[in-house]
């Protein structure tokens, strides 16, 4: 479950995402103003408009937004394809008889240029993302933490892994860009919860202290992000962020926490 929405289930876009939400009213890309969120929608009908949204090999490849001549990396686009670094979730519905049906919470890999024809039959460039499911990226990242990098190296690489490459192809994977960003906090933190500073409950199978990042600025984890907003935490800090009834005062905490901890 993303946001409360629970995947497959159908949903009225007026009550359950507007009059929560707020955002545009009409197209398909929804960018609330007071929310960490994108919301963006395919169906048949964007054909018409000459976009031709499909899965590839486990990736969705979305048409960005531009009904007429050639696409620009701006405004509804420019927020997609820098989700991460913004700190924002993207949630992907279809459109159906009756509403809209929740997909999955996504993560944007890259985008790319191709030829496709207009809302008006003419040939221009069209902005395609290469959006993959969250989940995927958790269980893909999976494993033993880079131990061999200075931790100079990985805080470098954690933080140009929240940029999307403006090409899908010979670029770093989100997978790899994802890993990054864990490597890198699993390191700055050592042995120690950076919310309690108790020491790691156990040490993972390969020997290395056992602790989870959490992303400060997204109710999920995974994916890209900024490292600056993702904290390394003991299985209880976590558990409590996320289902305690302080949970929303203590991540603002551990969001203060960070300032300091990347400060030092």
């Amino acid at each position: 479950m993303s946001w409360g929405f629970e995947r497959g289930r159908v949903y009225n876009r007026r009550a359950d995402i507007h009059a929560r939400f707020g955002g545009q009213q009409q197209g398909g890309m929804i960018t609330p103003a007071r929310f960490p969120l994108i919301i963006i929608v395919t169906g048949a009908e964007g054909q018409q408009h000459g976009y031709n949204d499909r899965w590839e090999d486990g990736a969705f490849y979305y048409f960005g937004h531009g009904q007429r001549g050639a696409m620009q990396l701006a405004r509804a686009n420019r927020a997609l394809a820098n989700h991460s670094a913004d700190g924002k979730a993207v949630l992907l519905f279809q459109t159906v008889a009756g509403g809209l049906r929740f997909v999955d919470e996504m993560v944007c890999e890259g985008y790319q240029i191709e030829q496709h024809a207009d809302g008006a039959g003419e040939v221009r460039d069209a902005i395609v993302f290469k959006l993959v499911p969250i989940d995927s990226i958790n269980e893909e990242i999976g494993g033993a933490p880079d131990q061999a990098a200075q931790i100079a190296d990985l805080r470098q690489r954690a933080m140009n892994a929240a940029t999307v490459p403006a090409a899908v192809q010979g670029v770093r994977t989100v997978y790899q860009r994802s890993r990054d960003v864990r490597d890198y906090v699993l390191r700055r933190a050592g042995t120690h919860c950076e919310g309690c500073e108790a020491h790691a409950p156990f040490a993972r199978r390969d020997g290395s202290p056992y602790l989870e990042p959490h992303h400060t600025r997204r109710l999920s984890d995974g994916g890209p992000d900024d490292p600056r907003y993702v904290i390394a935490l003991c299985p209880t800090c976590h558990r409590r962020v996320h289902h305690g009834i302080d949970g929303e005062d203590y991540n603002v905490e551990l969001i203060n926490r960070l300032g300091q901890i990347e400060a030092a």
